[in-house]
């Protein structure tokens, strides 16, 4: 099982440590012992210790150096730079860090013109230009271009008067796809960050904020003139304006061009692998919630495939999404089949596995997304206790800022997790604080105040009476499930199955079960 995590700031050092490859420690250890008087130097037998450790202990560190508590800080930020040097150079010779590439060649420009060298400082501009251009990097084409100006501009060189006219129209239009380049990424950033805080649209006045937001704020554009980070930036946008509105069927049109642009740019997918897990995740994320079952299944093969298949370059950045993308879409696999017993069995083991090894470099929001699902899943099979212990570990968290959808929405499934396990003592004050968390978020709508409503009198009705009452909220809620802002709920809790299943007296798997082999079978 998940051992408890941590909650202390985690030692920046150690979690960059943990984060090398055996390679790169190898390497490490070849770059810091190139200088013989380095061997018995304490910042490597400083990293030595460190790379043994699971957790940071100052005292064994200290007992095991002969470092004095005075010089460790010192040693420790020493330690961290040799690191980073030592990756730098290992990721020069790698066709993927062109920006590195491009850096290098500019610096080398800029050592030869103060030395007054200009035309060789032009040539390494050039140079650094062909792999700026190749990779449509605009910001960094403009400082060079800047700089090739202002060699031209204060000093003779080989270039004759036409070449100024030529350097000041690049520039211009450089500024010009720059200017474009910014405005999309900035609305994508901004609209993924509304999204990452509120979740979707709760009611008209959200729906008006977020299209007027993102009609004001979207450049003007011809998509057959837009590069590759254009489109790129634009199809985010798109899919985060679509998704927080709960438009699915437009997010998952903008989700597959999201997809197909890497597929159409083969070398995008080595240059810029984080973005097009992204667009995979989006485009499986928005099929689930269509519940179209035959397309998700085609795509998450598809996905899997291309991993398994090393088609997909393996950093620290793209292990700890495609962790969270397999884990999440088979879980939302085994939602959709109504195999939820399998999913417990199947899947969470080698989660918890997965997990336990890079928990550390997940950020919070990941970690409570997969509480979540880790919670319905357990919930599906039946295992209300576990429901509840990952359910609490998502309500206890004080962070702010924190998808406050999902803290509302954890709090009504574990009121039908207590209810259902028997643990129903102190049920009052357990619905009084989740109707005080709705109030507090401003997120208080009709269906939950219906879902409150019944557990806060459900007491009051004896036993053959209970029966009833079930069919009474499934009456008032089912009309709510295609309500423009109501529906939401529903995408975090299957409220109707669970109805069903009391109405039944069958398990929630076996109605989603049942549902799915009646529409798919």
């Amino acid at each position: 099982m998940l051992t408890k995590m941590n909650n202390k700031k985690m030692d920046h050092l150690l979690l960059l440590i943990q984060s090398l490859s055996k390679s790169e420690k190898k390497n490490f250890k070849l770059y810091a012992n190139r200088i013989k008087k380095n061997k018995n130097a304490k910042f490597i037998k400083l990293f030595e210790i460190m790379s043994k450790i699971n957790s940071y202990q100052e005292k064994e560190i200290l007992e095991n150096t002969f470092i004095k508590k005075i010089q460790l800080s010192n040693m420790k930020a020493h330690l961290y730079k040799q690191i980073l040097i030592s990756l730098r150079r290992q990721q020069k010779h790698i066709l993927e860090n062109y920006d590195i590439q491009i850096h290098e060649f500019l610096d080398f420009a800029k050592i030869l013109y103060d030395k007054g060298l200009y035309l060789q400082s032009l040539k390494f501009l050039k140079k650094a230009k062909v792999i700026a251009k190749c990779n449509e990097s605009n910001t960094i084409l403009l400082e060079l271009v800047e700089f090739e100006k202002m060699i031209e501009s204060q000093h003779i060189t080989r270039s004759i008067y036409s070449r100024s006219g030529e350097l000041s129209l690049e520039s211009k239009e450089l500024i010009e796809r720059v200017q474009c380049h910014n405005a999309l990424s900035s609305l994508s950033l901004e609209l993924y960050g509304l999204y990452l805080k509120v979740g979707y649209v709760r009611n008209e006045k959200d729906k008006i904020f977020i299209e007027t937001y993102f009609r004001t704020n979207l450049t003007k554009f011809d998509i057959t003139k837009l590069s590759f980070y254009e489109k790129l930036f634009l199809y985010q946008a798109q899919v985060w304006y679509h998704y927080i509105r709960q438009d699915f069927i437009m997010c998952y049109r903008s989700s597959c061009k999201w997809v197909e642009l890497f597929q159409n740019h083969e070398k995008a997918k080595k240059i810029a692998p984080v973005s097009y897990l992204k667009g995979y995740h989006y485009l499986l994320d928005t099929l689930f919630y269509l519940n179209h079952y035959s397309k998700f299944k085609n795509v998450l093969e598809k996905f899997e495939k291309e991993v398994q298949n090393g088609d997909i370059i393996l950093n620290g950045n793209t292990k700890i999404l495609i962790f969270m993308y397999k884990y999440t879409n088979r879980i939302n696999k085994h939602y959709m089949e109504g195999t939820f017993s399998e999913g417990v069995k199947n899947i969470l083991p080698s989660l918890f596995q997965d997990l336990n090894k890079i928990s550390t470099r997940l950020d919070s929001h990941y970690i409570m997304v997969l509480y979540y699902k880790i919670a319905c899943l357990y919930f599906g099979s039946g295992d209300n206790k576990n429901t509840i212990r990952y359910l609490l570990k998502i309500m206890e968290n004080k962070e702010k800022n924190l998808r406050q959808d999902l803290q509302c929405f954890a709090r009504l499934l574990h009121l039908i997790a207590c209810y259902e396990s028997g643990l129903d003592e102190n049920m009052d004050r357990k619905i009084q604080s989740a109707y005080k968390f709705f109030i507090q978020m401003d997120d208080l709508y009709i269906v939950q105040k219906k879902i409150i409503h019944f557990f806060k009198n459900l007491g009051t009705f004896y036993p053959h009476q209970i029966k009833g009452q079930f069919k009474k909220l499934r009456e008032k809620l089912i009309k709510y499930s295609d309500h423009p802002y109501e529906k939401r709920t529903f995408l975090y809790l299957d409220i109707i199955s669970w109805l069903n299943s009391k109405i039944e007296n069958k398990s929630i798997e076996i109605i989603i079960k049942e549902k799915f082999l009646k529409n798919h079978c």
